[in-house]
């Protein structure tokens, strides 16, 4: 089968290697759409230290069934499916808890670090267990499956963050995550979501998803007071925070009100600075939020029914042939790109 691998980092190769070999709980799908992610962005230059090369990147994909192993049972070839990017045990203390995603044995696709190497989706077959297998609603385009895993992570923040209905929230950041956490907010009952980036052309889109406010940061502006401003003076009652670095996740927690709630999606910076007489005094409370614990098929059927809208987001459906190329133009900051998915 032809994959898109890793060879060395910042480069890639369009290479024929053998195709996985199905286990007796294994499936083995073809691949019809995989995402380039951020963290495979991160993970080509060796910054992230998670895609050690040769390796077979992508766990944002959908498929269709092609071969199953011997205890497979429940799943048929010809079945179009997704799948968690994280492989859980099922076993340990906290996948007995349902918090699959803090796995003690938890291994992702398309990832390469010093404990394992597992291979990925760009590539014409992808082998997974079938205990992460998702299947899609009926008539839903490959390409918008293969979306749900971070509208899953949007979701998953979301759910974690105790949200009352008419909550002021405020997304800082809003990239492809950020801009997921909009809707998510507005389908929790958020009655003003206030939207903070960079990139005026991003606040642009969050508006248009479901944000009532658009804040640019810079120099000459207060983003903090901004928001004092739209909620006389308290501060908002949450925020999620989907950049990762020490200003971001600052102006999470000083935009809220006294006992206000943070979560932090962003997962740039290995450490960062606090406030933190300020976090003791006003009670705020700030939490991680790590990847999704079994909310794939609730995204596949808000997907399917337009309630998370994410064809906005995809900038581009290309061959795998030009994996190389687009992987580079996303690496450089191209102006304008989303997301980007590859079709073998």
């Amino acid at each position: 089968m032809k994959a898109l691998v890793l060879t060395e980092y910042k480069h890639f190769e369009l290479q024929q290697v053998e195709k996985p070999q199905v286990g007796t709980d294994d499936v083995l799908i073809q691949v019809q759409a995989c995402g380039i992610c951020g963290s495979d962005i991160h993970g080509m230059d060796g910054s992230s230290g998670r895609r050690i090369p040769p390796i077979i990147m992508g766990h944002e994909a959908s498929g269709t069934i092609v071969e199953t192993g011997s205890n497979v049972s429940d799943w048929q070839v010809g079945q179009a499916v997704t799948f968690d990017s994280m492989i859980f045990c099922g076993h340990c203390y906290y996948c007995r808890a349902g918090a699959t995603n803090l796995c003690d044995n938890r291994r992702v696709l398309g990832v390469s670090c010093g404990d394992y190497r597992r291979h990925g989706a760009f590539a014409d077959y992808v082998l997974v267990p079938q205990h992460i297998l998702v299947r899609m609603p009926q008539g839903l385009p490959f390409e918008y499956a293969a979306m749900a895993e971070p509208v899953a992570i949007a979701v998953h923040a979301t759910d974690i963050t105790p949200i009352r209905l008419n909550d002021t929230a405020v997304v800082v950041g809003v990239g492809m995550i950020g801009l997921l956490v909009v809707q998510t907010l507005r389908l929790a009952g958020c009655g003003k979501i206030i939207a903070v980036d960079l990139d005026k052309n991003k606040l642009e889109l969050a508006r248009s998803m479901g944000a009532d406010y658009g804040i640019q940061v810079s120099r000459e502006t207060d983003v903090v007071a901004e928001i004092l401003g739209l909620t006389e003076g308290r501060g908002a009652d949450v925020c999620i925070e989907a950049v990762g670095n020490t200003p971001a996740v600052q102006t999470a927690v000083r935009c809220l009100r006294k006992g206000g709630n943070a979560t932090i999606v962003g997962n740039l910076s290995p450490t960062i600075e606090l406030p933190l007489q300020w976090m003791v005094t006003r009670e705020i409370t700030l939490r991680g939020s790590c990847a999704s614990a079994g909310e794939f098929g609730t995204c596949l059927e808000l997907i399917a029914s337009g309630k998370i809208d994410v064809k906005p987001l995809i900038s581009r459906v290309a061959p795998l042939e030009e994996g190389s190329e687009w992987f580079q133009r996303l690496y450089s900051g191209e102006a304008g790109l989303m997301k980007v998915l590859l079709k073998p």
